[in-house]
């Protein structure tokens, strides 16, 4: 079950909120082979103040905390966050260097909800069992 976290200064409507959830979610179920019953987003609105980075241009900032299972290649990853940061990009127009990933892997056993408890990535060889990402 992951947990995906974006903390960005743009101010959206809850449409466009909703709408980026729909994708972000749709997005990890593509590039990490899974199901999209299981993907928790977060969405927080910070003031300008509280992000910054280093290599930052004027613009809105967004960074990604996600909370992942352990045992997703180098590949899948990056091409998530490729994926995720250009959405964020084009959905509210955000420069490129104001973007940032963060991926911290979990054991599967650290990734619960009320009904169940995760397990172990499946491989690379073939789809998720939608589980617990």
């Amino acid at each position: 079950m992951p947990l995906l976290q974006f903390d960005t200064t743009v101010s959206a409507t809850d449409a466009e909120r909703e709408a980026f959830t729909e994708a972000v979610t749709e997005l990890y179920a593509e590039e990490m082979a899974t199901t999209t019953g299981h993907v928790a987003v977060v969405i927080r609105e910070q003031p300008e103040a509280n992000l910054s980075i280093g290599r930052g241009v004027d613009g809105p900032c967004c960074f990604l905390s996600a909370d992942v299972r352990e045992g997703r290649s180098l590949e899948r990853r990056r091409s998530f966050a490729l994926a995720v940061m250009e959405l964020a990009a084009e959905t509210w127009a955000i420069p490129e260097p104001n973007l940032k990933v963060s991926f911290t892997e979990h054991e599967g056993t650290d990734l619960m909800g009320v009904d169940r408890v995760g397990g172990e990535w499946s491989g690379e060889d073939g789809a998720d069992d939608g589980d617990d990402g």
